[in-house]
């Protein structure tokens, strides 16, 4: 590290982590994002910064992230955070890191709802991010945000103090809670494990590593928390309810043959997202 320790603006050392990340096959773009979450910098701070010298703390603390950064632990559970819906969001390795698909359906439905306040539940919350951004954005409505994890409710529990957001958490087993409580609710949303075993291979090695696998890993080649919400949901749903689920790209089909053989007659819509892939089921039952 002897090259490091001889530069000092932030414009030198942002290249050099770009180049030290490249070497290991990371995108370089990983170093800009660590030095502006790190030192809350924005686009226009590092700009504008980029021919100051860095104080020697920063510069300690930015080799250590860049580390890390290079053995494929994600930036996000470096730094603690990541941002969704234009809000930071706590992350730690009890929780999945958000990704821009999520936010994209979430996006699309939160602007879509009636002026009536609803009871929605978000099964499987993780960090919070669908059940405290719907909550901060419809305060009319009552959310509640189960998880089987202790570990990841405490999480999202810390996201609601820190952001503002009245919700209620419950612990347990998708929508067990909600039927021991005799829980109504007239929106369900869910991005819950669906990812086959068999699919072990093709994910990015810092997903594969890092990040809990319960959250991501389905039995039944990723359709088993599908067909438990749909034969739980019966109990809890309200008239003219819907679902919000987001779904792997390629079981749509397998997944809408699930909802036919619980709700036969309701309303099912595929969302496809930015890239044109199958992204969420709508069941409107």
């Amino acid at each position: 590290m002897t090259a490091y320790n001889r530069l000092s603006t932030y414009f030198e050392l942002l290249n050099w982590g770009k180049s030290y990340l490249k070497d290991s096959d990371i995108d370089e773009d990983v170093a800009r994002w660590l030095m502006q979450e790190r030192f809350n910098l924005s686009q226009t701070d590092l700009i504008i910064k980029r021919q100051d010298v860095m104080p020697e703390e920063e510069k300690k603390q930015y080799l250590q992230d860049l580390e890390k950064a290079k053995n494929h632990y994600p930036p996000q559970y470096i730094v603690g955070r990541e941002w969704f819906y234009d809000r930071a969001f706590k992350v730690t390795e009890s929780t999945l890191i958000p990704r821009p698909e999520t936010e994209e359906w979430f996006d699309r439905y939160i602007k879509d709802l009636p002026d009536k306040s609803l009871t929605v539940v978000d099964v499987g919350t993780g960090s919070g991010v669908l059940g405290i951004s719907h909550k901060l954005m419809r305060p009319q409505d009552s959310v509640i945000l189960t998880d089987i994890s202790p570990k990841a409710l405490s999480v999202a529990k810390e996201n609601a103090k820190m952001l503002g957001a009245d919700v209620t958490f419950l612990e347990g087993d998708t929508l067990e809670p909600l039927i021991e409580k005799n829980i109504s609710v007239d929106l369900l949303v869910s991005n819950p494990p669906y990812i086959s075993e068999d699919e072990w291979d093709e994910m990015d090695q810092s997903v594969r590593t890092y990040e809990p696998k319960s959250a991501l890993f389905a039995q039944s080649n990723g359709l088993a928390i599908y067909e438990r919400l749909f034969k739980q949901s019966s109990m809890i749903l309200s008239s003219n309810s819907t679902l919000l689920l987001e779904i792997g790209y390629k079981q749509s089909n397998a997944v809408k043959k699930l909802v036919r053989q619980y709700y036969p007659q309701a309303d099912v819509e595929i969302w496809t997202d930015v890239n044109g892939l199958d992204r969420v089921i709508k069941v409107i039952v």
